[in-house]
This record gives C-alpha cells, sequence and structure tokens, in this order.
C-alpha cells in the first residue's frame, strides 16, 4: 500500500491532492496548522474512499513542527512512498513594500521547508528503489514577478536538478507549476484579483489530474491548461529585461504606500 504524506493537506490543492491520491488507494498523511480541518478532510476522505488517514497537525514554520514533520517522513518502520509539498502563502504587496519579516517568513516556507522535508524523506525512497517527491510551484516562477516568484523559480529549479539525481534509484520528481486556481491563497494574501478573466482560472482538481497523469509518465514538470502551457513556452523566448518591466507595472503599491521602513 503506497503512503502519501502532503502538506497543506487542509484545503486547496493539498486537499484535491488527498482526494486524487485517496482515489487511487493510496494512505494518506495529512499535514497542515488547523488540525479540525485536517480531521474534517480525514473523515470525508475515509467516507468517500474508505481512505486510512493519518493527522499529523503541524506549523511548518515552527522549528519542532517542521523536525514532527521530517521525523514521520524518515521513520523506517512506517515509510512514506510520495512526499506533496505544497504548503505555501503568497503577499499582496511587492517586496519593498513588504515587511522583511513575512518575506523571511515566506521563504522560509516555500524554499527551506520542502527542502528539509525532501531531505528527510529522499533516504527511504533511494534503499528502497521506488516512491515520489512532488513539489507544488507556479507559473510566477517562470517570469520575474517579485519575491514569491523568485521562491518557486528555486521550487521549480530544485525539482528538476533532483529529478536527474534520483532518476538512478528510480525515485520521481516533479515539480508541479500552477497557474490562477480557486483556492484560498489568494484570499488569504489579501489580493485583489477581481480584474481577472474567468478564463485563467484552473480547478483544483484539473491542476491534481494533469499531476498525477505526468508524475506516471515521468516528466519532470506539469503544467495544467493549454493557456499556462503557451505561457511557459512564451517566457523561454521573451526578453527578460523587456518582461521585467511589464511585470513590475502589475506589482505597483497603493498610492500613498511607502517602502517597509520607511522610505522617501
Amino acid at each position: 500500500m503506497t503512503t502519501v504524506l502532503i502538506t497543506g493537506a487542509s484545503a486547496g490543492l493539498g486537499a484535491a491532492f488527498a482526494r486524487g491520491f485517496a482515489a487511487k488507494g493510496c494512505d494518506l498523511v495529512l499535514v497542515a496548522r488547523d488540525a479540525d480541518r485536517l480531521h474534517a478532510v480525514a473523515r470525508e476522505l475515509g467516507r468517500v474512499f474508505g481512505t486510512k488517514c493519518e493527522v499529523l497537525p503541524a506549523d511548518l514554520l515552527d522549528d519542532a513542527g517542521c523536525a514532527a514533520v521530517a521525523a514521520r517522513l524518515a521513520d523506517p518502520a512506517r515509510p512514506v512512498d510520495i512526499l506533496v509539498n505544497n504548503a505555501g502563502f503568497g503577499l499582496a504587496a511587492p517586496f519593498p513594500y513588504s515587511p522583511v519579516e513575512d518575506e523571511e517568513r515566506m521563504l522560509d516556507l516555500l524554499v527551506k521547508v520542502p527542502l528539509r522535508l525532501t531531505h528527510a524523506v529522499l533516504p527511504g525512497l533511494r534503499e528502497r528503489r521506488r516512491g515520489a517527491v512532488l513539489n507544488v510551484s507556479s507559473v510566477a516562477g517562470l517570469l520575474p514577478t517579485g519575491t514569491y516568484g523568485a521562491a518557486k523559480a528555486w521550487v521549480t529549479a530544485f525539482s528538476e536538478s533532483l529529478r536527474v539525481d534520483m532518476e538512478p534509484y528510480g525515485v520521481r520528481v516533479l515539480a508541479v507549476v500552477p497557474g490562477f486556481t480557486r483556492t484560498e491563497f489568494q484570499s488569504r494574501a489579501g489580493m485583489d484579483v477581481s480584474s481577472l478573466r474567468e478564463a485563467v482560472w484552473l480547478e483544483p482538481e484539473t491542476v491534481v489530474a494533469k499531476a498525477l497523469r505526468d508524475l506516471a509518465l515521468r516528466r519532470p514538470v506539469s503544467i495544467a491548461g493549454r493557456r499556462y502551457r503557451a505561457y511557459a513556452l512564451a517566457a523561454r523566448h521573451l526578453p527578460r529585461g523587456f518582461v521585467a518591466e511589464r511585470m513590475a507595472r502589475t506589482r505597483r503599491p497603493p498610492a500613498g504606500r511607502q517602502p517597509a521602513g520607511g522610505g522617501r
């Protein structure tokens, strides 16, 4: 029986990944801060799919919480076969206008945490010569889109490099690169997305279904939606300076907002 550990599993893409793997008959370890929501997801998966769910409440930005999840991943008595690094958040304001403490917390959750958890699970996967790591990145990482995009660019590059290192051991690594997806992500970050057209939005189930197909096909990167695959293709060929200036226009601060630290 395959066991899958998913971070950020209480809602959004994490919950969609839980449903997708549950439908395939996998056992699950669900990780998030909100224990009540995790238990609700576990009950629903058990009712619909008969899935065995282990609930592991943890704040991954807390050293003890991250260490607990890393220990679970490294436990040889209860092997985890697939890790889904999904937990994350974004910030509404561009880097110069955000408190540096918020920027550091975001960088820790998007970069440091998946690095640490992946490092914990790999020895077991390598020894058993099977398994997979799925790292949820973003199309924001394909172009200059602020510090969130920079962190997601790292996630994609890390995944592609790790895939080469793990291929001799039969361990698959996939970067999942979604576009705008209907989750709580934008509202939690305080982002105004009211101007976005309906056509740009993806459903979480669409992203997950594409990721699971690409994982089975041993592809390095998974991008759901023709619009976003075209976006990725264009990103490889557009002049970087031109793109950086255009993207910067979408990150203007609210009128009168001063850079963090009181800059004038």
